[in-house]
């Protein structure tokens, strides 16, 4: 089976790469982390004008969506130059609010949908932990029942390496499947923050206002739009707790408060939060896919100018083998990225972000490994892709949670090939 993408689709991903090229992306992302959000939504407006975000918003209200495929390949070159914000959480948003119009409820849609096709508008998502569909909600028609079993365990090898100076603890023991960890390992329907990291920026003080208990928004500081769904309601938030930082310093997670206005209710709120789930883990994996590119590009050009003994790293036979295999995980992860976008079967996708963040991941340390010292310091742009490499393997689903989907995608038969 072959993948290809069409004159268009090369000709956008040029155009975006060469847009965010020269975009001083790096600025952008450490100007986020410090919750100065100007720069970020700078490059939000040029990438909403390019078409980015309506890509995932259905033409009624103002999009060219759904369109799965173009989707993963603009969120390669995202993830390709490291752009900060809920580039993810606004497009899941816009896939659960146009799922929930075509199951007969299009109020939401209506009236959020135009602002974040526009960029005018961020928005950041929280799933329920079990997203298992209420009892009289219908299967959506490109999703299977998930595994309810507990997840095979992650069989990953620990992370025992140094986190670059100024950064976070490497990771190293294997993190549970199903339970709020730090970033580093983050529940699929959202993101849990760093435990250990003190509140940054925030609120004025006061009465602490109620917060949930359960899954953290991305970015909750930034966004306008802050979608919870609970079981069967959907409603929007009105606030947010502290601001805590993650493993990736522009990671800024926060929990929504409780209450807020109920925008939807019933079980088409239940089939539209797998549908978002879907695209969530779609835009993930693609970014995940455009750091790996980045990491190993970078890589390649820094072993062939640093030289030992007299001669440029890139010689040594043991260099070049581990930057095969990084080539080989990342082309592998390709293929799978673009069948998942065009099946968008929740097995598929879980296949293709289980695959393409791994990928990233192994790559992050082979590039961490063989740029020595430098390599370990804040300082040094490409420590922005290391820290976002471990951050998206597991948001919105740990690799052991996404092999389970894809197992059980296998043990029902599959989908139906046309």
């Amino acid at each position: 089976m072959r993948f290809l993408l069409d004159a268009e689709q090369r000709a956008f991903a040029a155009s975006l790469d060469a847009m965010l090229a020269a975009a001083d992306t790096p600025s952008a992302v450490r100007a986020w982390a410090d919750g100065d959000h100007a720069p970020g939504r700078a490059l939000w407006s040029r990438l909403a004008e390019a078409g980015v975000f309506a890509l995932a918003v259905p033409e009624a209200y103002e999009g060219v969506g759904p369109l799965p495929v173009d989707l993963a390949v603009a969120f390669v070159e995202l993830g390709r130059h490291a752009v900060p914000g809920p580039v993810v959480e606004t497009v899941a948003a816009a896939a659960l609010l146009g799922e929930l119009s075509a199951l007969g409820e299009p109020g939401p849609a209506e009236r959020l949908l135009p602002g974040l096709a526009s960029g005018k508008s961020l928005a950041t998502l929280v799933l329920p932990d079990d997203r298992t569909p209420a009892p009289n909600a219908p299967a959506p028609t490109d999703a299977r029942t998930p595994d309810t079993a507990p997840p095979p365990p992650d069989r990953h090898t620990p992370d025992t390496t140094a986190a670059p100076s100024g950064g976070h603890t490497p990771d190293t023991t294997a993190a549970p499947s199903n339970r709020h960890m730090p970033d580093t390992a983050a529940p699929s329907g959202g993101h849990a923050p760093d435990t250990t990291a003190a509140p940054s920026g925030g609120h004025a003080p006061g009465p602490a206002p109620a917060v949930l208990s359960g899954g953290h928004a991305l970015d909750a500081d930034a966004a306008a739009v802050s979608l919870v769904v609970d079981g069967d309601r959907l409603r929007l938030a009105s606030g947010h707790g502290p601001v805590r930082a993650s493993v990736d310093r522009a990671r800024r997670l926060a929990r929504p408060e409780s209450g807020g206005e109920l925008l939807a209710a019933g079980p088409q709120v239940a089939r539209a939060a797998l549908r978002a789930l879907a695209w969530a883990r779609l835009a993930t994996a693609a970014q995940a896919l455009g750091v790996g590119l980045a990491l190993l590009g970078r890589t390649v050009t820094y072993v062939g100018q640093r030289t030992q003994f007299g001669v440029p790293v890139a010689s040594f036979q043991a260099v070049k083998h581990r930057l095969a295999d990084a080539t080989i995980a990342l082309e592998f992860a390709r293929p799978l990225l673009l069948g998942a976008a065009l099946s968008m079967a929740p097995a598929d996708v879980a296949a293709a972000k289980v695959r393409a963040c791994e990928a990233a991941y192994a790559t992050a340390r082979t590039a961490l490994q063989l740029h020595g010292a430098i390599g370990y310091t804040a300082e040094y742009d490409l420590s922005l892709w290391f820290t976002k490499a471990r951050a998206l393997r597991t948001a919105w689903g740990t690799p052991a949670e996404c092999r389970a989907e894809a197992l059980a995608g296998l043990s029902g038969g599959g989908r139906p090939r046309s």
